[in-house]
């Protein structure tokens, strides 16, 4: 008897350490999505969705099971930190990381802080034994139309595929805290009909064909875009073919956005000859400024420039070693410097590529990813060498005559994808922000006052497409060129304040709208009758124009020869003592 007692004892406590043991294995979430919800127990039995909670956390199994709509749900232990930290990562969770703190105490064990863990029921399925096996998609459907990259790490640009179509994954690249995947290797069919492989973002990705098509916004936004038209087609194509879904726009630890920038601009000559304008940001509030890159030409001897455009390298206005200098000096008065780069009108390009160009000719093609590499990878290397908090990007379009040229049939927009204009243009936004991003930099965009209207422009440009990509948006409704009357120049205010009204609106058509820094008229206008003198006082309606709108991002007096007496001349704008 004490034998068959003593082998009695013995099985129960194996058994003990088996069940211990089968719950003590190191499990984790796994999914085909980046979240899962989980489920606490009420008082009556039964499961309450409680959270979201990324797949990839390390959870234990406490050996109590539920039942959810036929679904076996298991309990398991995630630690409290973890699940703070990655629900709190997470844009896409309705419920943050305050909610898993202030989870009913029965739930944790009696441990110190450290050791606390959180009980929630999750579907079976989601448990996995291998870190292999936590990221389980296999195909996916591009949300928002997409660059795929030849290397994961590299601007290089493969090919690109159109919203709605299907992705097999091949790879998976590094799983986030949110759990989320930052790229992945697909193979795909693009536009044209060419198939390959690459990489792609996650983030334009979702799981199903259904998910494409969403609409987003529960307070109408996305439809007022789509439905955005005009009278008849300006050959810039569709509001509706666009893409407004919220971007997860950046904040950088070591800058921030500037956000009311008081902004002077310096041209190549000035990026050089920068005493006289240092001495003059010293003496006012100037916080900003906007610097050229290239303007047409470049104003340093750039590498990237000597592989894409060896004419532009040839005629670059200065070394490396003198632009470092004044952009040092610039910065040297701790003003937020913007380095400005002219994307697609550049003549010294289009004489080394022509076969980027519309017809051949002198005005390099939005749709040419060349084109898009070049200046890309001019922003990055601009950022590295000399430190830009952030760059703009100004012709950001296709020609002004693009009406008239879309009605000549024998135009050759060197358009391989079949994009539309719109299309085409917020496509390099996506792209130049990704990039530039990584970089460490802010992305700004100019873009015509007339891109603010319900339509897209016949050069491409459209307001919320623009505006939802981008950090900051800076529109040029310059008085002279701007405005409803024959006489829109003497009256800058009443000019100004009629368009930057239409504006705000269209800043709200878009979930995460860029910050707004319009472009002044900062020179005189001699060549209409009256001539007017653009003074303190007209510069200072100008400014309160904007302001009295609701544009409060700030102001960049266009003045193309950085006039540095004209600039004296209107000096007081750039104060916020009164």
């Amino acid at each position: 008897m004490q034998r068959k007692g003593f082998i009695a004892v013995a099985a129960v406590i194996l058994a003990a350490v088996v069940i211990a043991a089968f719950l003590n294995i190191k499990l984790y979430i796994g999914a085909d999505t980046p979240q899962i919800k989980a489920y606490t127990m009420n008082e009556e039995g039964e499961l309450d969705y409680s959270v979201s909670i990324p797949r990839g956390l390390s959870v234990s199994r406490t050996g109590a099971k539920a039942d959810l709509d036929g679904h076996e749900m298991t309990e398991v232990k995630i630690p409290a930190e973890a699940a703070k930290a990655a629900v709190g990562a997470t844009d896409a969770a309705t419920d943050t990381a305050s909610d898993i703190s202030a989870a009913d105490d029965a739930t944790t064990d009696n441990t110190n802080d450290a050791e606390i863990n959180r009980l929630f029921y999750i579907d079976s399925k989601n448990i996995v034994k291998s870190k292999d096996d936590i990221v389980q998609e296999t195909e996916l459907y591009v949300r928002t139309a997409l660059t795929i990259y030849k290397e994961p790490d590299i601007p290089d640009i493969e090919s690109y595929v159109a919203k709605g179509e299907h992705l097999d994954i091949l790879e998976t690249g590094e799983l986030q805290e949110d759990g989320s995947i930052d790229m992945y290797k697909v193979a795909y069919t693009d536009a044209s009909g060419k198939s390959g492989e690459g990489y792609a973002y996650g983030k334009y990705l979702v799981g199903n064909a259904e998910a494409v098509t969403e609409n987003y916004n529960a307070h109408g936004e996305y439809k007022a875009a789509k439905k955005a038209e005009y009278g008849f087609d300006l050959g810039g194509g569709h509001a509706r073919n666009m893409d407004y879904f919220p971007v997860n726009k950046p904040s950088f630890d070591d800058k921030e956005l500037c956000r009311d920038a008081r902004t002077m601009y310096i041209n190549t000559a000035a990026a050089i000859n920068y005493k006289p304008y240092v001495d003059l940001i010293e003496s006012t509030d100037c916080n900003a400024v906007v610097i050229d890159i290239k303007d047409g030409p470049l104003t340093y001897k750039s590498d990237v420039a000597k592989e894409y455009s060896p004419t532009s390298y040839k005629k670059a206005y200065s070394s490396v070693e003198k632009f470092r200098e004044g952009v040092e000096a610039y910065k040297s008065t701790g003003v937020y410097t913007i380095g400005r780069i002219v994307v697609f009108n550049d003549s010294r390009y289009a004489k080394d590529h022509p076969e980027d160009c519309i017809n051949g000719d002198s005005w390099p093609s939005a749709y040419s990813r060349r084109v898009w590499e070049y200046n890309v990878k001019l922003a990055i290397e601009a950022v590295e060498l000399f430190g830009f908090d952030e760059i703009q990007f100004d012709y950001v379009r296709f020609p002004e005559s693009s009406y008239e040229m879309s009605q000549n049939k024998k135009t050759d927009w060197k358009s391989v994808y079949g994009e539309e204009k719109g299309q085409a243009i917020q496509g390099f936004c996506f792209y130049a922000c990704d990039q530039i991003h990584k970089a460490g930099a802010y992305v700004s965009v100019d873009v015509f006052g007339e891109c603010s209207y319900t339509y897209c422009t016949a050069y491409g440009q459209y307001w919320p497409a623009i505006s939802n990509v981008v950090d900051a948006i800076s529109s040029m409704p310059y008085s002279d060129h701007h405005g409803d009357k024959n006489d829109t120049w003497t009256n800058p205010y009443s000019t100004l304040n009629a368009w930057a009204k239409r504006t705000a609106q269209r800043q709200k058509e878009c979930s995460t709208p860029a910050v707004d820094r319009t472009w002044i008229t900062g020179y005189n206008t001699p060549y209409w009758n009256p001539t007017v003198t653009y003074d303190e006082k007209k510069m200072k309606e100008q400014i309160k124009a904007l302001t009295d709108a609701g544009l409060n991002g700030g102001f960049i007096p266009w003045n193309v020869l950085s006039d540095i007496d004209k600039y004296k001349q209107y000096k007081g704008i750039w104060n916020t003592r009164k």
